[in-house]
């Protein structure tokens, strides 16, 4: 008998969650395993007993009302910061805007009902969800209840209720705690309908309701308790299709906003509910409405978003997918101006856009392009010279097409929309598509392997990640990134590079030990490499940076009153620049003898 399990978590074939759910409610309600329990204690006492010379009887209590150290810490509610209680001058989020929770928490009655048979429990957020958790964007959480299958009800900053089960997943359930218990109160049995949408009709969505009201009537009663507590917290009767259609856009409203992350291990909880639209479509949207604007031979719009870097980025993407034939003249435009950026993703698109229509007339123009500075020569090389076919140079445009862009935006890499939601403010998009990318990584590293030859593994993803978390500031995340990439390395090069960065990682975080056994884990590597990559390393940039990081982590632990750890990070630093080239070293110099002062100062 599984009392402590999530019910989904044992459910089979044999018997739904439902049902075991319902089950424990109702032999809960009739007592049925207090019976069990006595007999236990009972059975325990007369078989063992108690050894009454072993047991302190002498203890205390101590009053802790504002908590601090006397109080010290449940081992059941681990509270984190951002699930802390959201106020202002004392007044909860919940207090303002929520007028039942109030009537809820302020009646005995009214608050059972609640848990009991729409499972929105009040005394559960004592406890506290199955682990700690906190949101991707940083925002404040506070836990208002929670259900008997471990899940839990948080609120958001802005009032909206983020349900958590204890298996994963998570999702927006409406936009404030008094929409979500009409919502738990006229569909008790709504995470069965997480699915449904308005479009499926009425007729669908009521047959699925009525099966599951009446399995949920089998084993105990709702209809008067719904009627009794919508009366009492001033809920009007709503249609199974209206809530219903509430519960789909909420559940549409999770990402990004309210992503919800394990607080420890940093990775994302599942979405409940629909996919939603993909994440490339908010990005593609402005690049859209400029590409329409645009066709219209608005000249205003061609200067505003020729001339705007960002715009005209994004307005080059959104012609990748929507192809027209009459487009040339704008791409031409456009490509003129993406110049002023030197070689990029999208210069290179433009000249694909424009080279496929076949037209030589266009080789002065592309030649001008490619010639504009030196990283436009390399990064279109390979372009047709004068006098080439109309053949050539769409064929060397449909190479580049296939290989680098297509029109199907599913298939371009994560990098893409990232990089251009970043551009546009999207901060919080980008970083859920980050997390997401990550976290699928960290499930399946064969994503990584290499088609050309599939034992070995293409780690630069996640270098490419460590590196845009932490353009974005979410070191907790560059961290994951740069710590898989590390133990992913094959040469002893390419481990004391990566440890190197991740011990700088480590430290502009604060974790200073962490970050003192990693640089150990380097020295390690420049002592025993395993192979004859690090043979030079004493001549070169890398031991350079090596040197400079132990000098920068023992500045950070002096600052941080860590003496001894100072001064064997300091006498490994030392010992690390003794063994650099004059050339290597010179560089290093200046602040290994700033380090060594400020050893000195703190004693």
């Amino acid at each position: 008998m599984h009392l402590s399990h999530p019910q989904d978590a044992i459910a089979d074939t044999s018997c739904s969650a439902t049902t075991i759910r319902n089950r424990h409610d109702e032999w809960t309600r009739l007592g049925v395993f207090a019976q069990p329990k006595q007999i236990a204690l009972h059975s325990y006492d007369r078989i063992v007993g108690l050894v009454l010379d072993q047991i302190a009887v002498d203890g205390s209590i101590t009053k802790a009302p504002g908590g601090g150290e006397v109080a010290g810490r449940s081992p059941v509610n681990r509270p984190t910061e951002a699930a802390s209680t959201l106020s202002v001058d004392g007044i909860t989020f919940r207090d303002m805007t929520d007028h039942a929770l109030r009537l809820l928490r302020q009646s005995r009655r009214l608050a059972e009902l609640a848990a009991f048979p729409f499972n929105f429990d009040l005394d559960r957020a004592a406890h506290g969800h199955v682990e700690e958790v906190r949101l991707a964007s940083g925002g404040p959480l506070e836990t208002v209840a929670g259900d008997d299958t471990g899940g839990t009800y948080f609120v958001c900053a802005d009032g909206s209720v983020l349900y958590a089960d204890s298996e994963g997943a998570a999702g927006i359930i409406g936009s404030s705690v008094d929409e979500t218990l009409e919502l738990v109160i006229g569909l008790p049995g709504w995470r069965g309908y997480t699915r449904l949408s308005p479009d499926d009709g009425e007729e669908k969505i009521l047959a699925c309701v009525t099966e599951t009201e009446d399995e949920i009537r089998e084993y105990y009663g709702i209809d008067e308790e719904r009627a009794e507590l919508r009366a009492a917290l001033g809920f009007p009767k709503r249609s199974p299709v209206e809530l219903v259609g509430r519960l789909r856009a909420a559940l549409l409203r999770t990402e990004p906003d309210f992503v919800l992350l394990n607080a420890d291990e940093g990775c994302a909880y599942d979405r409940i509910g629909p996919a939603g639209p993909p994440l490339w479509e908010p990005v593609l949207a402005a690049g859209r409405a400029d590409l329409a604007w645009l066709r219209e031979g608005d000249r205003t719009a061609w200067r505003e978003v020729a001339e705007d870097p960002v715009r005209r980025r994004i307005t080059l993407r959104a012609a990748q997918f929507d192809r027209a034939e009459d487009d040339l003249e704008l791409l031409r435009h456009l490509l003129r101006h993406e110049t002023r950026s030197s070689m990029t993703d999208e210069l290179r698109l433009a000249a694909v856009l424009v080279g496929l229509r076949g037209d030589t007339g266009d080789l002065p123009l592309l030649l001008e392009v490619r010639e504009t500075d030196f990283d436009t020569a390399c990064g279109l090389g390979g372009m047709p010279e004068p006098g080439a076919s109309a053949d050539e140079l769409h064929q060397w445009a449909r190479s580049l097409d296939e290989s680098m862009f297509g029109t199907d935006p599913s298939d371009e890499p994560v990098s893409t929309w990232t990089a251009l939601a970043r551009d546009q403010g999207m901060t919080d998009l980008a970083r859920v598509m980050l997390i997401r990318e990550l976290d699928n990584i960290f499930m399946d590293q064969s994503r990584l392997r290499r088609p050309e030859a599939p034992s070995t593994l293409a780690t630069a993803p996640l270098r490419d990640l460590a590196r845009n978390f932490e353009e974005l500031g979410d070191v907790t995340q560059a961290l994951r990134a740069q710590r898989l990439y590390a133990a992913l390395q094959e040469t002893a090069w390419d481990r004391a590079s990566a440890r190197t960065t991740l011990a700088r990682l480590e430290r502009e975080a604060g974790r200073l030990p962490q970050a003192a056994d990693t640089l150990a884990a380097v020295r390690d590597a420049l002592a025993t490499p395993g192979d004859d990559s690090l043979r030079h390393w004493q001549q070169v940039n890398l031991g350079r940076y090596i040197a400079e990081e132990h000098y920068r982590l023992a500045l950070a632990l002096a600052d941080a009153g860590r003496p001894e750890e100072t001064r064997a990070l300091l006498a490994a630093a030392d010992a690390i620049l003794g063994e650099l080239s004059e050339n290597a070293a010179n560089g290093v110099r200046e602040l290994a003898e700033r380090t060594a002062a400020r050893v000195r100062e703190a004693g």
